[in-house]
């Protein structure tokens, strides 16, 4: 019997076009994210910024010792970058100027602010060879019947897993510049908390960052609060290199083994998308056991990506984008807040309430 011929629906010419275009942007998209940890590893944030804010072709190239015979491949590259946002341009021919946006200011080095975290490291760690690697991987990896529960793209090819001590076994640069970006990203935006969201720390006399790193959170906190009894709890390796100058009590244990300190206030600032669900109600269920009564004053402090459509295309869009680096790279994911409520139900809580929405991220106040 002769197959049954297949049909498909033609795109009219105008359809064509724009599928072909939009087939190039989908399949190119790499270039842009390599183009950017170019620009990175070159400095050029950096450099514009000590260049004043702004400069032409011909002054970035010397002032990164650049050969002269690359400035048109220089030029390409900027141009680039300026269409997706990473950079602005005044003027236009010899004269164009080049200027730091709101995301390539976040890329300079060495600037000396409270609320500056360079993100420099989590570009160069999310288009790092491991992490490219593991997505190149990811149609075998759905092919394999892996036993539950499922390890990432990232653990299958690699043998370790993110965050954890078999990171430096695989490659000790890797883990220290994966942990230098998580600590900046996790920071970045801590004074815009701080100031929208004054209630959260209102009458909160004591508060365990769980999972909170060198402290960073902690500290911003005490330094806005004052009266209020920080303590951080994190992996040995993280807490033995923080600061000791009273500021912050730090204690080293692992959250899903140890008791956590308890305090009036818990708070996980985005440590659960990057864990499995089970996870999350295993460390969860320790938080709670941490904090008194609602009625006592007792909360959890949840700050993390909330996933919504609502947040406009562009939002939603990196919220995507950071989901599927939670299924390339670790077991966890982002979430919505059937999710969410799920989560904190699942772990024995009786309330919860968003406090904010800070773009992608919203912060939960969750009850015993």
């Amino acid at each position: 019997m002769a197959a049954q011929t297949q049909t498909i629906q033609v795109p009219n010419d105008a359809e064509l076009m724009q599928a072909q275009a939009d087939l190039w942007r989908h399949s190119l998209y790499y270039l842009t994210s390599m183009g950017l940890r170019c620009a990175v590893e070159l400095g050029i944030p950096t450099r514009i910024h000590g260049l004043g804010g702004a400069a032409t072709v011909p002054d970035l190239m010397a002032a990164l010792s650049l050969p002269e015979n690359k400035l048109p491949f220089f030029r390409r590259l900027m141009r680039v970058l300026v269409t997706a946002g990473v950079f602005a341009s005044a003027d236009g021919g010899e004269t164009e100027r080049f200027c730091l946006t709101p995301l390539s200011r976040i890329l300079v080095d060495g600037v000396v602010a409270d609320e500056h975290h360079s993100q420099r490291c989590f570009v160069l760690g999310t288009t790092s060879r491991h992490y490219v690697d593991a997505a190149f991987a990811l149609s075998e990896w759905f092919k394999k019947d892996l036993a539950s529960p499922v390890p990432s793209p990232f653990e299958d090819l690699h043998g370790a897993r993110l965050f954890d001590d078999s990171t430096p076994l695989l490659d000790a640069e890797l883990d220290a510049t994966v942990n230098e970006g998580l600590a900046a990203h996790d920071n970045l935006g801590i004074g815009t908390l701080l100031r929208e969201c004054r209630d959260l720390f209102k009458g909160v006399r004591s508060l365990t960052d769980c999972c909170g790193r060198h402290g960073a959170t902690a500290r911003a906190i005490v330094k806005a609060y004052p009266h209020i009894k920080c303590t951080v709890l994190d992996l040995p390796r993280l807490v033995d290199h923080a600061p000791r100058d009273g500021v912050v009590n730090y204690v080293a244990g692992d959250a899903f083994q140890c008791t956590i300190p308890p305090a009036q206030a818990v708070m996980l600032k985005l440590v659960l998308h990057h864990l499995s669900d089970d996870d999350c109600v295993k460390i969860l269920a320790q938080c709670k056991k941490a904090i008194p009564s609602r009625k006592e004053g007792g909360k959890l402090i949840v700050i993390d990506i909330l996933v919504e459509p609502s947040l406009g295309p562009v939002m939603f869009e990196a919220q995507l984008m950071m989901d599927m680096l939670m299924m390339v790279n670790t077991r966890g994911r982002q979430r919505n807040e059937n999710d969410w409520h799920d989560l904190f139900m699942t772990a024995g809580f009786s309330d919860y309430k968003i406090v904010k929405k800070l773009g992608a991220r919203a912060v939960f106040e969750v009850y015993q």
